[in-house]
């Protein structure tokens, strides 16, 4: 069937790629891209590879057929997770990220142009998707190598997929993926780098690799980062999921935080021993196991799972910030999945999917079924930290699709065992209330934080910055805080958390405290905090902790609530983490102190400074106990 491309409004450079090309498929199904994804060929595995001047034939991952969908393996242990500096900005427009000319001291336009000369080289894959959502998102296209089929179909599902052949006459793109993998080894040294060209009327994403999460995950992100930059909104990097109490009462909550910072795992059940018990923590320094029991846990109505648009047409006059999911799926991070049982609402879906999933970095047998307790050897014999599933949205039992209402936003931060013979920043307790100006410096912030699972290398406390979404951005640091500081202002009607995972002074805890929080704060509703059942940190910048926690009728230990009374930290132990923490945050804010600089977070960054006390914060912008 001859297609006709006058009403697809592409650029005419586009529109060249598509008529050189050896063959373009435009497929009209995600069967099609599963074909695809093997070459077009009925065979059980396939590899993609690309013939590299110099280098000969480079195979950069392997794709195997399994009766749940197909596992995409990487040769290579560096491909397996994403690269945080792997962003670079092409173009002349303003920008606080690294840019093309001044790393490699050329101008992008050559390179630019050599990558459409290989694209027109090749039998090509091309869809259209929404950046964002079908009702609040921007027309967008993948222009990729047929043979990589697996990744396009990674894109359908994380992004949305339009047919060429079902698009209307008003479809005009804001944004394009090209994707060409061998021009990491060509130019970039192996790198994973992902190229952005903000250009008047289209964004380009140049993926010079074919890990998705770099391009096709945070690529995208980036692009809609840029629209809102632009239009005066932003895309939070966040999870959300409406709790619903045993009693029938209902709480929205959305958790932020930096890569690994608990997103995925706030709209998961929480994991309990075999014996039903949840074991809150381990010590350790003596190996002593605390437990806890939760008769009944609430029901979880998951909303989204790593990016929730905030654009201004879906606000309303609730003075409570209102999301919706900006993807159609998600990018299922399964490395705490180490055996059967641990995530069963997720494993049934992994195992028998309504549709074929896409499996990356998991063991695949032909013919067999993918489990993801079974994760890819690293070459050093250690399983790989970064195992993942893309899982379209639509099989997601109970998913809302509306925009909800935020109650209550939670914050993550992954931190190190503290004891006072090693002390850490790991000195935050089950969970802090924070008053809007301190919700708004750690957003600012956004620690990365310990052992982060989902890239390449993370050595000490570094930040992901601005909404911890700041790495997938292409404009200026200070644009995004200002945005950030108008959101919690016109949303005076939401309450903030802070919230650890993994550990909890000496005690090793993984993701229970913000389950904990979760089954708290949903079973306390409306309820406000009195003043007087708040203790004021130690440490400034933590806000509130708790004098006392009880939940479903058991009081969680003081230990877990104000970690200096732990034996193994200690004030002294507590105090010296609070200075690594605090002379962190200070070093990190000072790069926000220009002229372009929201007033209001001015004087936030001006009270850190200042070592001011937890009051005066919340004096600065009173919080909602």
């Amino acid at each position: 069937m001859k297609i006709n491309q006058e009403k697809w409004n592409l650029p005419s450079y586009i529109r060249d790629i598509l008529t050189e090309s050896k063959h373009v498929y435009y497929p009209r199904s995600k069967k099609e891209l599963i074909h695809m994804a093997f070459g077009g060929e009925d065979v059980d595995t396939y590899e993609v590879a690309y013939e590299v001047p110099g280098k000969g034939n480079i195979v950069e991952a392997t794709v195997t057929r399994c009766k749940n969908g197909i596992v995409v393996n990487y040769p290579d242990d560096y491909m397996r997770r994403r690269d945080p500096d792997c962003l670079l900005v092409a173009d002349k427009n303003d920008t606080d990220k690294p840019k093309y000319d001044d790393v490699y001291n050329q101008d992008f336009e050559p390179l630019r142009q050599e990558t459409f000369q290989w694209l027109k080289r090749q039998k090509l894959i091309v869809f259209a998707f929404k950046s964002g959502g079908e009702e609040y998102g921007y027309d967008t296209l993948l222009v990729s190598p047929a043979n990589a089929g697996f990744f396009a179909c990674a894109v359908a599902d994380l992004q949305g997929f339009t047919s060429m052949h079902d698009i209307t006459e008003d479809f005009n793109p804001k944004a394009v993926i090209f994707l060409a993998p061998p021009f990491r080894h060509t130019h970039f040294d192996g790198k994973q780098i992902v190229i952005h060209n903000r250009l008047t009327g289209i964004h380009e994403l140049f993926s010079y690799n074919l890990y998705p999460g770099p391009s096709a995950k945070k690529g995208i992100y980036g692009v809609l980062l840029n629209i809102g930059e632009n239009e005066g909104w932003t895309t939070v990097h966040a999870s959300t999921v409406k709790v619903i109490t045993p009693y029938d009462n209902e709480i929205v909550i959305m958790h932020e935080g930096a890569s690994g910072g608990g997103k995925s795992e706030m709209i998961e059940h929480v994991h309990r021993e075999m014996d039903g018990r949840i074991l809150l923590g381990k010590n350790t320094v003596t190996g002593e196991k605390t437990f806890i029991e939760l008769s009944e846990s609430c029901e979880l109505r998951p909303v989204t799972d790593d990016m929730a648009i905030c654009h201004p047409k879906m606000q309303n006059d609730s003075k409570k910030l209102v999301v919706k999911d900006a993807e159609q799926g998600w990018f299922l991070r399964c490395d705490h999945i180490k055996s059967y049982g641990t995530a069963p609402q997720y494993e049934k879906i992994f195992i028998h999917p309504q549709e074929p999933l896409v499996f990356l970095n998991l063991q695949g047998v032909p013919n067999s079924t993918c489990l993801v307790w079974e994760h890819t050897l690293d070459s050093n014999g250690k399983p790989c930290p970064n195992p993942r599933v893309v899982l379209p949205r639509r099989l997601v039992q109970n998913v809302i699709d509306e925009p909800v209402e935020i109650d209550v936003r939670s914050f993550g931060v992954r931190t190190p065992a503290c004891t006072k013979k090693k002390p850490s920043y790991g000195i935050l307790g089950m969970f802090h209330i924070l008053p809007p100006a301190l919700a708004w410096l750690w957003r600012l912030v956004a620690p990365r934080g310990y052992n982060n699972p989902s890239i390449t290398s993370s050595e000490g406390m570094t930040s992901e910055g601005v909404g911890s979404y700041w790495p997938f951005a292409t404009g200026k640091m200070v644009e995004q805080a200002n945005l950030l500081m108008e959101q919690i202002l016109n949303s005076s009607h939401t309450r903030y958390l802070l919230i650890p995972n993994q550990h909890i002074g000496a005690y090793e805890v993984g993701f229970v405290p913000q389950w904990v929080a979760r089954e708290y704060i949903a079973r306390r509703g409306s309820a406000k905090f009195k003043p007087e059942h708040l203790v004021e940190a130690r440490c400034s910048v933590l806000g509130y902790g708790l004098g006392s926690l009880k939940v479903d009728g058991q009081y969680i230990r003081k230990a877990f609530l104000q970690p200096e009374m732990q034996q193994e930290v200690g004030i002294e132990g507590y105090d010296a983490g609070s200075k690594i923490l605090l002379d962190f945050f200070k070093a990190e804010v000072e790069k926000f102190l220009t002229p372009e600089l929201h007033e209001t977070g001015r004087k936030i960054i001006e009270l850190l400074l200042s070592d001011a006390t937890v009051q005066e914060y919340n004096d600065l912008l009173p919080m909602r106990y």
